[in-house]
């Protein structure tokens, strides 16, 4: 079973950046993903390639959970599907993450 994995927003806490973080190294949102990427996941807990691995750490278990038949309802809509996010706080990405029925 396949897991696809969409980008859907990419955020930016510039007032916890600014009392937080060395400005010399982020400066903004993320910037590995951009807003309507998508990977597939295809198993062996194989994190797709070009994914950030913080991201795919924070993420898998809901990977996980969907590959294995997991369903999300009646909080989600429809079954086989999830959104998560990172846990990075001053920049998290925000990801569709949906079960492919082959």
């Amino acid at each position: 079973m396949k897991i696809k994995i969409t980008v859907l927003k990419k955020t930016f806490y510039p007032e916890y950046a600014d009392a937080h973080i060395n400005p010399e190294i982020v400066s903004g949102p993320c910037s590995l993903f951009n807003e309507g990427d998508e990977f597939i996941y295809t198993g062996n807990a194989e994190m797709p390639e070009g994914f950030c691995t913080w991201a795919w750490l924070d993420i898998f278990r809901v990977v996980n959970g969907l590959e294995s038949g997991a369903n999300y309802m009646p909080l989600y809509n429809a079954n086989g599907k999830h959104i998560s996010c990172c846990t990075d706080g001053i920049r998290p990405v925000i990801f569709k993450v949906e079960r492919i029925e082959e």
